[in-house]
């Protein structure tokens, strides 16, 4: 039990106030996880210690909290907060984030600078026993990357701090560490830099890249298969954020298959699963270097080939019907073109039926379109519902 001065009582409270251990009265008890502070005052009595009273002469007004001007032997106190009070960071969890049993005996490994810089050396040595591999980030793919085993694992990196303690960290820490992948702690810094910039949401992971997946024969309709199956063919998309936005919105609605082209064509990047929520992680797709041909194939099958188009498209050898309009009443093969051009004329001239969204109002020209992943949403759900309707 120790007894301070106003002046030092204050200087204290700038200190333990901000995590809620203030006691009114003038008298505070040092529990034992709070050792760390030790080295900030002398055994005499109500005595300020002389290394830190140097490092404020001249000042009589103390720093906040958290500033730079808090140092004890060229330690931060925040940094001395970090190391030497992991019990009081697990009492500031918020409600419903508790830590496991298995994840509180799961010691996460600090990256140093020096191991940062050598990452690279470690990298070159994995690609040139032909295993490359890219960042996966955001907590959903990276979850998802664990636990659906896709992709082939080498490391877990959490954000230090605070971030590692959230329930949906805690969740990918767990799964990984079951799966007996290596996990480090390292700075936002490091995982900005992993991550090109973008959100990682305090994780990134190190796997192998995801392909698109190569159809070894063709699958034929059961036709004792009562439902009506509904593929998604896309030409052309490039933009990874409309590619991750159309994969989840397929997923959701309920889309059997997603195919695509591959040339001019993004790659199933760490950008597009994370525009996908992830679930590029769980759902495959496939490309194909020669869409035509599948597309006759299909047709021959009994398919029905639907291309997509602009309410005011060029000459077409078909009517243009409304997305509303359209029954799916057979096996369907729904077209979405890229952005900016749509449909190369060669895949129109294959569609059986061609459809459109109509628009609600009378539009200002230059903006006559949608959005290729906002138009794939609402003309998957159309398609969908009409054959719901149809059971």
């Amino acid at each position: 039990m120790w007894t301070f001065t106003n002046m030092h009582q204050h200087k204290l409270v700038l200190f333990l106030g901000r995590r809620g251990l203030y006691k009114p009265g003038g008298v505070y008890s040092v529990v034992a996880y709070y050792h760390g502070t030790g080295s900030l005052l002398c055994p005499g009595k109500n005595s300020i210690n002389p290394a830190v009273k140097r490092r404020h002469r001249g000042s009589d007004q103390q720093k906040p909290f958290g500033s730079k001007g808090w140092h004890v032997h060229g330690k931060s106190i925040q940094k001395v907060w970090k190391n030497e009070m992991p019990l009081l960071k697990n009492q500031n969890h918020r409600e419903g984030s508790r830590v496991s049993s298995e994840l509180q005996r799961l010691s996460l490994e600090d990256v140093t600078t020096a191991q940062m810089e050598n990452l690279q050396t470690q990298n070159s040595a994995v690609d040139s026993k032909g295993q490359n591999y890219e960042v996966v980030f955001g907590v959903s793919p990276c979850l998802l990357a664990v636990i659906q085993g896709r992709r082939k694992i080498y490391r877990l990196y959490v954000k230090d701090g605070e971030t590692s303690h959230r329930a949906s960290v805690v969740k990918v820490c767990e799964e990984a560490h079951k799966r007996g992948v290596p996990i480090q702690r390292v700075s936002k810094k490091d995982l900005d830099k992993m991550s090109g910039g973008r959100v990682h949401q305090g994780v990134c992971l190190q796997a192998s890249p995801l392909y698109y997946l190569k159809e070894e024969r063709e699958l034929r309709l059961n036709r004792k298969d009562q439902n009506i199956p509904l593929w998604l063919v896309l030409e052309a998309v490039q933009d990874p954020m409309n590619l991750g936005a159309i994969l989840r919105s397929a997923y959701f609605l309920g889309v059997d298959r997603v195919a695509s082209s591959v040339s001019h064509s993004c790659p199933l990047s760490p950008v597009v699963s994370k525009a996908s929520s992830g679930v590029m992680e769980v759902m495959g797709v496939y490309g194909y270097g020669n869409l035509e041909h599948m597309l006759k194939m299909k047709a021959a099958q009994g398919w029905e080939v639907v291309g997509t188009v602009g309410a005011e498209s060029v000459e077409s050898h078909v009517s243009i019907t409304q997305c509303s309009e359209f029954e799916m009443t057979k096996p369907t093969l729904l077209l979405i073109g890229g952005e900016g051009e749509g449909l190369s004329r060669r895949l129109l001239s294959l569609c059986q039926t061609l459809i459109t969204i109509p628009a609600g109002r009378e539009l200002c020209s230059g903006i006559e379109s949608l959005n290729v992943s906002v138009a794939t949403g609402i003309l998957l759900h159309s398609l969908l519902f009409s054959k719901r309707c149809n059971r």
